[in-house]
């Protein structure tokens, strides 16, 4: 048999001596730091302190609020009319300008009457001679010496001359346009001695007394208007005036899905132009609220708007609020339990469940809150 190779034979004792290393278990450490192991009685290390965020709360003061709606409109006419001829003809008498102040009844324009005046007195003179005939009817048909049917022709006579009357009577009163209402002439389309076709524009007649502020109101805000509740219109020239809800509409726009409302205010002197821009403001019944910069509204993970607040046990808890109003100072909020330290400072740092240090608003927090709650009162 041929000897082994040296090779072989070194082969086969390295793999020899690998495999009784292997059985020993004592590989884990190659390649690796062996952890030493800690020895008995040695001291644990400490564990870190758990640092907590730091919130600024203050309690703000409870106040009672009356809740302000406000709409954006515009002022309106009482009354509007475009007032039209009745019939064709030349204009013979105009005694009204733009910016006349007219009554009810006064006259606006007058047509030449082209005869109608002769054809009312034609048939007012008819009518006296049928009324003529058919008295002289009726006393002989008592004495029997006329027919009762010609009695019946008579009175038919009559009946048909009085038609005629009325015909040339209204024919004459359409030359004339009268004022329906006391107003302002806003516009004249004619001019005298001009031709005017019937149906043609005349005149535009404004109501401005009282004027009527117009809008239009969310439906969450119809069911606390009411007509007669007392309103404030703020015109855009910065004109502050006093009026009362003459109407709250029930039918939604279909567009908007708003009321309209209308609140009228009294302008004697006709100052107030319609078509003006206006703000008007309702004041509801006062309710508990809770003055705060709107600094300190937040949102929560759900989006839904509120402030956060801090327990006995300095964990942060969330109230969803209701606006009550919204003001150039502060907003008014509702939905606040009564001592709740609201946090004024690191609301927006914080999450919902979460503990913290309190410490209390500063100065000049204080004096924020302070002076809302003096424009409050």
């Amino acid at each position: 048999m041929a000897k082994l190779k040296f090779h072989k034979i070194a082969a086969v004792a390295v793999l020899v001596a690998t495999a009784a290393w292997i059985a020993t278990g004592e590989f884990s450490s190659v390649g690796s730091a062996r952890q030493e192991e800690q020895p008995a009685g040695a001291a644990a290390e400490p564990e870190r302190p758990v640092v907590l965020k730091t919130v600024q709360v203050a309690v703000p003061p409870r106040l009672e609020h009356a809740r302000i709606i406000r709409v954006s409109g515009q002022t309106q006419a009482d009354k509007s009319a475009v007032l039209a001829s009745r019939t064709a003809g030349i204009v013979q008498e105009l005694p009204v300008d733009e910016g006349s102040r007219v009554k009810a009844g006064d006259v606006i324009m007058r047509l030449e009457t082209e005869g109608k005046e002769a054809a009312v007195e034609s048939a007012r003179q008819t009518v006296a001679q049928r009324e003529a005939e058919l008295k002289a009817a009726e006393r002989l048909a008592k004495s029997g010496s006329i027919a009762s049917l010609q009695l019946d022709v008579a009175r038919a006579n009559f009946a048909s001359a009085q038609s005629a009357l009325e015909q040339a009577q209204a024919e004459l009163d359409r030359v004339v346009v009268h004022a329906p209402f006391d107003g302002i002439i806003d516009k004249v389309e004619v001019e005298q001695g001009g031709s005017v076709m019937q149906g043609a524009e005349v005149a535009t007649l404004l109501k401005l007394d009282p004027i009527v502020a117009v809008g239009e109101v969310s439906e969450r805000d119809l069911g606390t208007l009411e007509p007669g509740d007392k309103a404030d219109v703020r015109l855009v020239n910065g004109q502050e005036l006093a009026g009362e809800i003459r109407h709250v509409s029930r039918a939604a726009s279909p567009q908007t899905r708003t009321f309209r409302l209308e609140v009228v205010v009294p302008n004697p002197e006709g100052q107030i132009p319609a078509g003006m821009t206006a703000e008007i403001a309702v004041s509801t019944d006062s309710v508990e609220t809770v003055a705060l910069p709107r600094s300190v509204v937040t949102l929560n993970n759900d989006g839904e708007l509120g402030i956060r607040a801090v327990d006995e046990a300095g964990v942060v808890q969330f109230f969803p609020i209701d606006i009550v109003d919204d003001t150039p100072q502060a907003l008014y909020l509702a939905g606040i339990p009564a001592g709740v330290r609201v946090i004024v400072a690191g609301q927006d740092l914080v999450t919902d469940g979460e503990k913290v240090q309190t410490a209390e608003a500063d100065a000049a927090t204080l004096r924020e809150l302070a002076n809302v709650a003096d424009a409050a009162k």
